[in-house]
């Protein structure tokens, strides 16, 4: 088992595939975009099937294919195959814009892709466009409608709640949980945009759209977390879905963490606010024997921090820049 000095079981792998995205979303980077990784410099699909193998082997049985957007990364169906067939690994999940997924949809079910987060902050299409930057509304719509319709899906709606764009979503949002059986996850605003610059305050924190939801709604029922979940889970009397807030920026379900992020390059995060400890990538390309990377990697969750706020000071310490989230993984 993976376990860190706090007594936490790693089980858990996120895989950002690619730092390419179509969209241009304001809380993830800027307007022209980032300088994008070379192909050359991505982990290929065998070194991404090493890692999980190698991990699997030690208690890992979940794996979430973040970006940018995944389904950019070439033939990325094959490589979900690939890791469906590793043995130990129980569930695959998903992270999307729902820009271009819909035709890999059917494919990908039979193999254990089953649960989809969509990213979407917003239901008016105007608001919508001036977010990403991007026209792609009804595309994404359409996405939601056809995973939504499929009960063999597990499906989570993700929004960044912005102070200055998406507040009157809130509710629209919350309404989509009455008639469907699918969640919705408020996200507290990140410091992840690409620009290097500190986010200053937090408005809209987890407490304020709890107090907004419920100035709203009569009856809303707290109803329990899943075990590691990042999120506080409510529903509405009498309404099928749920809907969930996560506090990303002000980090108090740290407590519980089992994930491990390794970045389109190969660098292994122990932490979404540290600068990385190790490029894995760099060391089976120099001849690491399996035993060698299993090492290096317990080596950084032994050293995993208590926290975010530590991970952040201790990041701050080293003067590292902060990344856009599609250089880390969504």
């Amino acid at each position: 088992m993976l376990q860190d000095s706090f007594n936490r079981q790693i089980d858990y792998l996120r895989i950002a595939v690619t730092d390419k995205c179509n969209l241009r979303c304001q809380y993830c980077m800027p307007a022209n975009g980032i300088d994008y990784i070379k192909q050359s410099e991505l982990l290929s699909y065998e070194e991404i099937e090493r890692i999980v193998s190698v991990l699997a082997k030690e208690g890992v049985r979940k794996i979430r294919f973040t970006g940018g957007e995944p389904f950019l990364r070439k033939d990325l169906s094959y490589l979900i195959k690939s890791i469906s067939k590793i043995e130990g690994i129980e569930k695959l999940a998903i992270t999307t814009n729902a820009t271009i997924c819909i035709k890999y949809v059917d494919d990908l079910i039979p193999y254990g892709l089953t649960d989809w987060n969509v990213s979407i902050d917003s239901l008016d299409k105007k608001r919508f466009e001036t977010i990403t930057r991007r026209d792609e509304y009804e595309t994404v719509i359409d996405c939601i409608n056809y995973l939504k319709a499929d009960p063999r899906i597990k499906l989570k709606l993700n929004t960044v709640v912005m102070k200055q764009h998406n507040i009157d979503d809130i509710i629209p949002l919350v309404e989509l949980t009455q008639n469907h059986s699918l969640s919705v996850r408020f996200i507290e605003e990140m410091p992840f945009n690409g620009s290097g610059n500190e986010q200053a305050e937090l408005v809209w924190d987890h407490k304020k759209i709890l107090w907004h939801i419920t100035e709203y709604f009569n009856h809303v029922n707290k109803i329990p977390d899943p075990q590691n979940s990042t999120s506080f889970n409510y529903q509405i009397q009498d309404f099928k879905g749920s809907f969930g807030i996560i506090p990303a920026f002000t980090r108090s379900f740290c407590g519980t963490c089992n994930r491990l992020r390794m970045t389109p390059t190969g660098l292994i995060k122990t932490c979404l606010y540290d600068k990385g400890t190790f490029n894995v990538k760099n060391m089976m390309r120099a001849g690491a024997t399996d035993a060698e990377v299993l090492t290096a990697i317990q080596e950084a969750i032994r050293y995993k921090s208590k926290d975010g706020f530590e991970a952040d000071k201790k990041r701050r310490g080293g003067n590292s820049t902060l990344l856009s989230m599609a250089q880390i993984g969504g």
